[in-house]
């Protein structure tokens, strides 16, 4: 799959709400906090197309929620794939596409894309060396995934320690 990063769209926040209205009723009565992660959340931000967003739960929840989105039809289960109790579920949508971390309310990897988030929102200068960042693997990558994302590793871990409190 080619890896594309895209200038900022003002579309990314409605998609996200969009996202949010549809998942809503298939977690009726788990009450889940929905987070706007990843570069599609940072205005003026270049991103690839897809909406990250976590849905966090009361831990009693999670596991329900879990086994609700694995008989959603169009959604892609991915599992717990780095055993950080954050189970990943991926959806193709036309020009743009979705990736959904179902966790609980307290878990560090949510609270560490919050913090990176925020701090991106808060620091243009560091979301501008974080897009040209992104933009320079894209075109070094050839498509290598691994490569494009621990390209980005330091930068997402540096940005994190300078955004703890």
């Amino acid at each position: 799959m080619a890896i594309v990063v895209l200038p900022y769209d003002d579309r990314w926040p409605e998609l996200f709400a969009q996202v949010c209205s549809e998942l809503a009723p298939i977690f009726a009565g788990l009450a889940p906090a929905f987070h706007h992660v990843g570069s599609t959340s940072v205005p003026g931000l270049a991103a690839k197309p897809k909406i990250d967003l976590h849905a966090a739960f009361a831990d009693l929840a999670t596991a329900a929620a879990v086994e609700r989105m694995q008989t959603v039809a169009g959604y892609t289960y991915h599992g717990d794939k780095y055993g950080d109790q954050s189970w990943t579920f991926t959806s193709g949508r036309g020009s743009y596409g979705a990736r959904l971390y179902l966790c609980t309310a307290d878990n560090h990897v949510l609270r560490d894309r919050i913090l990176f988030r925020d701090y991106l929102r808060t620091h243009p200068e560091r979301a501008d060396a974080y897009a040209a960042l992104k933009l320079r693997l894209m075109s070094e990558a050839n498509d290598d995934w691994d490569y494009y994302t621990g390209g980005k590793t330091e930068f997402v871990r540096e940005t994190v320690r300078l955004a703890q409190p």
